[in-house]
Order: C-alpha cells, then structure tokens, then sequence
C-alpha cells in the first residue's frame, strides 16, 4: 500500500500540496485529475523519488517495482523492437548473465533464469504491444529516431508496459494515440493485475479504467470511489449544496437544455442522434461538477452563410499523383453540419483536413468554396508556430489591428488569461495555455466552418468541457479529427471513416464504430494465429528459436553425458572385478589380501555407479522438463 501523510511540496514560491492525505491500495486503478499545472506530474516526481517534498512523507513497499512511462526520447539509434525490450532492466540482466558465463554450469543456470522469466517470448509480446499501439509489422524495425515526435511517445508507452512491475504511472498516455489505440490501451490496462496511478483528460478513458479518482483541489488530495461518471456525480452532490453556485448552475443547465432543444429536432434522421440526447441528458444530470470551472468562452461565428460551403467533386488527396492518400473523394460541407473524422493515424485524416484548407492542393479533381466560407483551422502542431516571445494580448492585437484593446482583453479572460497573464510572453507558458490562445485567435476571427484537428491535446478536463460547450452553441458548421471521444459525442452529429485510400460516411456510432474495430481485430488475430492460439513464426524466426532452443538445452544434454559416461564406466569396471571374482585361484589362502581387496573395489564401484545411476536419472528428468517446456 502507498501512504501519503501530511504532505507538503512547494515549487518555487507556489504551494502545490499542503499536509495533503492519501491512501492507495494493491491493485486499484487510480486516475490523478486537476487542472493544469495543480501538481499531477509533481506527485509523479515524488513517488518516483525524483524529487522531495518540504515535508511529510510517502511511503511504499521496498520490493515493489516501478514502471513509468518517459515523455521524452532521446534520440536512438536502436529499432524499435530493440528499444522497447531495452527497457526491461531484468531481461537485459539475465541476457547479460548468458553472454558472459564462464563456464557450463552457470550458462545452464542463467538459461534457465531466461526460461522462467519468460525471455524468450519477450520479443514476441513487445510485438504485440507494438502492434496493439498501432505499429505495422515492418515498422517495428525501424529505427527510434526514424519515427516523429508522437510516435516516439508511443514507444515510451509500448517500454512502460512491457516492464513487470507493482507499481505503473502513465502520465497522459493517450495523449498521441487514436481512437483505435486508446481502446486497445483500455483493454490492457484492466487486465493489469498491479497497481495502477495515472494522469488523462480523456473522460471516457478514465471512465473505462479507473475504480478511483484522486482529485487535486485547494492544495488538498481528495478521493472519490469509482471512475470519472462517479466523481462528476459526488462532486455535483456536494457542490449543489453551495447556494451562492444556483444562479450559475442554472444558467448552465438552460444551455445544455437548448443545445438538447436543438439537437431532438434530428433525431429521427440519424441512429447516432439518440445516442447523443442521452449523452447531453447525462451531461444535464452532472452539470454541476462544473459550475466552479474557470473558464468558460464561445466560438463566434461569421453572420453569413453559403451553401455548401464547401464541396469535393472526384478529387485524389495526397502528395504525390502516383500515391495518394485517399481516392475519388466526393463530399460537400453544409452550414451547421457537425461532422468527426475516423481512422488510424497515418490514413490520411490530416491530409484532408489540409487539403480542406488549401495547404494542400488536391492531386486531381475540383474543390469549390462557398462565396462566404471562411475558416477557422486548428492544427496539431499549430502552438510551434506562436511566437514565444509575444504575450496574448499582441497576438490578437497582430492579428485584428483594428480591435480595441480593451475588446481583446476581455475576449482573452474568457479564455482564461487574465491580470498580468495578457502581457506575459508566452515562451513559459503551458502547452494547454498556449493551445487555449491558439483556440482564442481562431474564434475572434468569427469563421463558419471550424476544423479542428486534435484540439484537445494539451487541454485539461475542465477546458475540454468547456471547449465541449462552445462547439455545442456554436452556430457554424464542425470538422473534427479527435482521440476524445467525449468530446466527438457531444459535439458531432455524423461521423465520416478514413480508410484504404477511401472516404465514406460512417452510419453508425463511435459504439458501433468500436465493435467494427474490435471484429476486424478478432478476424486478423484468428488468421494470424493456429488452432491452438501460438504465434505464427517465419521461417527466418524459427531458426532463430530453434538456435536459441538448443542453446538453452546443451548444456543439460552435457550434465546428462557426464553421468552416463560415468555409469559406463563404472559399469565396465565391475565387469572387470567381477570376472576376476569368477577365478577359483583367488579363494587360495595365498590370494587372501588380493581377494578382500577386489571385494572393497566391487562395494566402493557398487556405490558409485548406484550414485552415477541416480544422478543421471534426475539429469534426464530435469533435461526431459526443459524439452517440455521449451516445445
């Protein structure tokens, strides 16, 4: 068990915990939640030892063993396969034990050190969390520093997870992942049988693996029972019970209900519009939870409208005419229509998004702009092109000149820069700060069709709900590429898939979407696999097993030779005494002394090929288990 007592950690002259309390039990899943820069990493730090609080302690088992996932990487030149098993300290020292044995004995001993830890299936589950993370085959073997920024996260994950250990803390791990990945990730965490402390602003994530929530508030840790549902609707309880929070409570409830309003009036037209009513009625019930939040700001939109907006008539996506991305692409946007795009990483979600705003041109075909369309684009690497040494406030001013400053501040408080903040160079600021002011630019400019691609990754849970209500009342029309699937349920209305070079609507829901997913996977483990569930292995593979197989068995074979050598011998040697027993000259009284010496040979001989026997009994046994158990 973790005990954290009358904990007190200041950073810099910011006091992030004061005599905080907390308990976490063997295997619970525990999901660390608080906003921004509350101390959620920090708390990482110290149970990792990295750090020390000013006062008060946290303490743990001294055997449990520690996995966290890194949110660096250095670059590498190791593959990936190699870099993920690099990260398991006790295979490589296993591994180190059998490429330095000096002798016979302790080869057998560190081979079987190897057979009981599971070494030689290690590469085979690194493949598959690879895989699960959504590495192709061939990708595995490609170098670390040949993958981008966010894939190297991905590794980083894959090395957490392969580790054994009591302990794991992830922080943010779906943070670079898509819908595919964060639903696979699900499925593993809750089979891990360890203990479990993590940090995610993926509300349906958190929901699917935490059975507890340590909450940060007021510099305090504060534990509510069960997933994220479970915290909205305790924190709701208490907070309800704050009179002077009514007013704004029912305020909030009076949107949720428009939006609701809204919505019912398609209902019948779509399966994913029911599915969506009662996610905003559950958002009605816990509404709440929220009415302490700080933020809360709006998307205006352009006041006029085309129709459509926007339309893609046979064109081919991609960057290259012989390779495109994605095929005869024929789609039109219209006014209001909320749309979210589906699809793994690297099917070409992006590239349309771009090509939607004319960063890339289309290969082939014709794209036709609406008299009035005007756009607003949020892209994933959008906070690089900031300037860092600007402050909020002359970012807007750079970008509407003709704006009163006063107009810009107070834009900008709706977005959470307030006091000082709006002069502030940004270069210190947060990635979920810089990502609200990137946010702050888009909506001055009053857009009718917003694309957004990945908009939430660096945003807290509470800028995301907010972030949720201003798609909600926003009256243009919606683009959305997103891993948060909360955010896509209350914001979208239809869904359109990317995948094998072809777009299409998606007439279902992200439920239904999941299960496609989840079949699909079941189909290609059943080919990939034989009757009795093992691997398939190349031929390249298995002689590489069939190697390391006789590796582990030689020296057994070797003890197994010793002792029958030995019993021969010994076996040849009493043939010999006992035929020299068999010549009646040596019972003559001349013979005496030679006679009672033969007979102390044939009793000492007796024993040891008894012994001999014996041994190279229990070596044959012992060689015949590790035949077994190696297959």
């Amino acid at each position: 068990m973790i005990r954290i007592e009358q904990l007190i950690y200041h950073r810099g002259t910011k006091s992030i915990l004061n005599n905080a309390n907390a308990q976490i039990f063997p295997g619970q899943k525990i999901a660390l939640i608080g906003k921004n820069g509350c101390g959620k990493s920090s708390l990482f730090r110290l149970l990792l030892k990295q750090d020390q609080a000013d006062s008060g302690e946290i303490t743990m088992p001294s055997t449990w063993r520690i996995s966290h996932m890194q949110q660096e990487v250095t670059g590498s030149n190791l593959t990936a396969i190699e870099y993920v098993l690099d990260a398991d300290e006790q295979l490589k020292a296993i591994q180190h034990q059998i490429d330095n044995a000096k002798d016979d004995h302790a080869l057998a001993n560190a081979h079987s050190k190897m057979d009981e830890y599971g070494g030689y299936n290690a590469k085979f589950q690194a493949e598959k969390l690879l895989h699960g993370l959504g590495f192709s085959a061939d990708e595995v073997n490609n170098t670390v520093s040949s993958f981008s920024g966010g894939w190297q996260v991905r590794l980083n994950l894959a090395r957490a997870l392969i580790c054994p250990c009591d302990l794991m803390l992830l922080d943010e791990p779906t943070n670079h992942l898509d819908i595919e990945a964060c639903y696979w990730l699900e499925k593993w965490l809750t089979q891990f049988d360890g203990t479990l402390v993590f940090v995610s602003h993926d509300r349906d994530f958190i929901d699917a693996v935490a059975d507890q929530i340590l909450s940060f508030e007021d510099e305090e840790l504060l534990s509510y029972k069960g997933n994220y549902s479970a915290f909205e609707r305790a924190k709701a309880e208490r907070l309800a019970q704050r009179q002077q929070a009514f007013s704004k409570q029912q305020d909030q409830i009076k949107h949720i209900e428009s939006f609701i309003t809204r919505f019912k009036a398609k209902a019948s037209k779509a399966k994913q519009a029911q599915s969506r009513i009662k996610e905003l009625e559950r958002m009605q019930m816990i509404a709440p939870a929220h009415i302490d939040g700080q933020f809360s700001f709006e998307f205006f939109c352009h006041d006029k409208q085309s129709t459509p907006l926007i339309n893609l008539d046979k064109i081919d996506i991609g960057y290259s005419k012989d390779a495109p991305v994605i095929k005869q692409v024929n789609v039109s946007i219209e006014p209001n229509q909320r749309i979210g795009i589906l699809g793994v990483n690297g099917s070409g979600k992006s590239t349309l998004i771009k090509t939607l705003t004319d960063q890339i041109q289309p290969i082939s075909g014709k794209i036709t702009h609406g008299l009035h369309l005007k756009i607003g684009y949020f892209a994933q690497h959008q906070l690089e092109d900031l300037d860092v040494t600007a402050s909020p406030l002359l970012h807007l001013q750079r970008d509407f000149p003709d704006a009163s400053e006063q107009a810009l501040r107070n834009f900008l408080g709706g977005y959470g820069f307030k006091g000082d903040d709006v002069d502030k160079e940004i270069k210190n600021f947060s990635g979920g700060e810089k990502a609200r002011l990137a946010l702050s630019r888009i909506s001055y400019r009053a857009p009718n069709l917003l694309l957004l691609d990945e908009p939430t990754n660096h945003l807290d849970l509470e800028i995301r709900h907010a972030l949720t209500l201003a798609l909600q009342n926003y009256e243009g029309a919606v683009v959305i590429i997103s891993h948060d699937r909360h955010l896509l349920k209350n914001s979208v209305d239809e869904f359109w898939h990317v995948h094998d070079q072809i777009l299409e609507k998606f007439d279902g829901t992200l439920e239904d979407y999941h299960k496609l997913k989840d079949q699909a996977q079941i189909s290609q483990t059943q080919v990939n696999t034989d009757s009795t569930d093992e691997p398939v292995i190349n031929k390249k593979d298995q002689k590489r097993l069939d190697a390391q197989r006789r590796q582990v068995l030689q020296p057994f074979k070797k003890e197994v030779e010793k002792f029958e050598k030995q019993v021969e011998k010994l076996e040849a040697k009493l043939a010999e005494i006992e035929e020299q027993l068999g010549d009646s000259e040596l019972y003559d009284d001349s013979n005496k002394d030679k006679l009672k010496k033969l007979l102390s040979e044939q009793a000492s001989s007796t024993q040891q090929l008894n012994e001999a026997e014996e041994n190279w009994m229990l070596a044959q046994e012992t060689l015949d288990e590790k035949e077994e158990a190696l297959g």
